[in-house]
């Protein structure tokens, strides 16, 4: 790998994810991977604390594999590969879970909402998704971990973990930072703008995933809710117009300032098509880009393969280096 700073991030294969996910994470990716040594793995056992149909996950690992490819992760610069194929991430798990106490993981905001929505399957893999988390990290010596507001606790955790470990066995572990970049849009619900956009909202109208082709995103921004008088302007008053304005900026790149003079006078069925011309004209692509990698399952388990062969080579310098800090006994090879 080259001499830059080495940036992890990892996302979860459990469907198809949208706009405000592309926005908020993949959008970034292709330029982080010029600017840092980018390692990206997809967190498929982190599914696992919340029951999976086998087959759907399956297809939800190449079809998020298939996307990052689509959105431009090029694998001569990146390292692109599954979570569970390099088994070094559950083997450092175990090692720093002798480091984590039981009250800093019960404590985890996330662990809490999570019991709610799923009460009858409050699993350990649940309350230990942190550490398992840290040792994604912490494997690859990562200095840069791109993170959203939800996942601040989980890097600290890691931090402590890593400076715990370093403070009786040496530098073992360098400790991350998190990588805030270009304030990201925060887009909300096309039906409540009062809510964030989430995939698992029950009204298919609220979301744009990046599977919508460009009729269903036009239809779903003209059935969009605005408010009550006709300006067009960023203001908390109209939350509706303000989420639109936010998306339109967001792919076209254009200020508010420059959005608002642009539909100045001009009414809300006419914006909210022009919103969603500019959606779908940089989504479009992207999904019949992914849908013809998806038709090669061999390209696409090849890039996965050698992916896993990268990953695995760097994981394991820091897993080996681990094991003889604890004094576990090397394995002889012959």
């Amino acid at each position: 790998m080259e001499d830059k700073k080495i940036l992890f991030s990892a996302i979860q294969p459990s469907g198809i994810l949208t706009i405000g996910n592309y926005l908020g994470a993949i959008k970034n990716f292709k330029k982080l991977q010029d600017d840092y040594n980018s390692i990206f793995s997809l967190a498929d056992l982190h599914t696992l604390t919340v029951r999976q149909d086998p087959a759907v996950l399956r297809k939800n690992t190449y079809e998020l594999a298939a996307l990052y490819l689509a959105c431009g992760i090029d694998v001569e610069k990146s390292i692109l590969f599954a979570q569970s194929h390099v088994s070094a991430h559950a083997e450092l798990a175990w090692i720093l879970n002798t480091f984590c106490y039981p009250g800093e993981l019960s404590r985890m905001t996330q662990f809490k909402d999570k019991s709610r929505k799923h009460e009858d399957n409050i699993n350990m893999g649940l309350m230990d998704y942190p550490v398992l988390m840290a040792a994604d990290i912490l494997l690859y010596q990562t200095e840069l971990v791109p993170i959203g507001a939800d996942q601040k606790q989980h890097l600290e955790l890691a931090r402590d973990l890593a400076i715990r470990f370093n403070n009786i066995y040496g530098d073992v572990f360098k400790v991350p930072e998190g990588y805030i970049g270009k304030s990201a849009a925060r887009v909300m619900s096309l039906a409540d703008p009062t809510k964030k956009m989430s995939k698992s909202d029950a009204n298919l109208n609220a979301f744009i995933s990046m599977d919508d082709d460009k009729d269903t995103i036009i239809r779903k921004f003209k059935r969009a809710v605005t408010d009550s008088d006709n300006k067009i302007i960023v203001s908390p008053e109209k939350p509706g117009i303000s989420n639109l304005l936010t998306i339109y900026c967001a792919f076209t790149e254009k200020s508010f300032e420059q959005a608002e003079q642009e539909f100045d006078g001009k009414g809300y069925g006419d914006f909210k098509i022009a919103v969603g011309q500019a959606v779908a004209d940089v989504v479009d692509p992207i999904r019949e880009e992914k849908n013809k990698i998806l038709a090669d399952k061999a390209y696409l388990d090849s890039v996965l393969n050698m992916g896993a062969e990268m990953a695995e080579r760097l994981a394991y310098r820091t897993l080996s280096k681990v094991y003889k800090k604890v004094g576990l006994v090397p394995r002889k090879r012959v």
